[in-house]
């Protein structure tokens, strides 16, 4: 596994209630969830693009 960098992270307190409560719902830690939630927003970012140019 790669190493991790680690960076402060300045969040609206009601979204990070909403995001603990989310990853205690799928037995993730809150950066966990984080984490995962950021792959996905990649995962499909890349999939789109991917999509515009074979349009």
């Amino acid at each position: 596994m790669a190493e991790k960098k680690a960076f402060i992270l300045r969040i609206n307190p009601d979204v990070l209630k909403e995001i603990e409560t989310w990853a205690g719902d799928e037995f993730r830690s809150t950066n966990g969830q984080i984490e995962y939630l950021l792959q996905q927003a990649l995962i499909a970012r890349k999939k789109s693009k991917s999509k515009k140019k074979d349009s």
